[in-house]
């Protein structure tokens, strides 16, 4: 699975990352769109180790790269899979994702989709 991460990595970058989030945020829905913050924000702390880094940027990579499984054109179907990989890469640093990345996120989820559902939240909480 780490080579399938691989060659995902040269799609990411902070700037592509949150163009494609504002610009599909409502599309691809709160679940994926927290679950890709709490990943870029573990990825930033100093504490988290290189291997959970290349995970978190293959993920990330992953939902950036205009190639895709299954395209994104289709609201909810289409990120099925991005979630899927999403989740994997979450579920695999969850580790690293502390309290203050968890803020981060909920804080940038405000910003972009005003009020929301603590609730919605939970299940990817409880996978951490």
């Amino acid at each position: 699975m780490k080579d399938q991460f691989d060659k995902y990595k040269e799609f990411f970058s902070e700037n592509r990352l949150f163009r494609k989030l504002k610009q599909f945020a409502r599309n691809a829905g709160i679940k994926t769109v927290y679950t890709v913050l709490l990943l870029f924000y573990a990825y930033r702390r100093k504490e988290t180790p290189a291997w959970a880094k290349r995970i978190i940027l293959g993920a990330i990579g992953y939902f950036i790269s205009p190639i895709d499984a299954i395209p994104d054109l289709t609201p909810l179907i289409g990120y099925t899979d991005d979630l899927s990989i999403l989740s994997f890469g979450l579920v695999t640093i969850a580790c690293f994702v502390n309290k203050e990345v968890k803020i981060k996120a909920k804080t940038k989820l405000k910003d972009w989709f005003g009020a929301y559902d603590e609730e919605e939240l939970s299940e990817i909480d409880k996978q951490l």
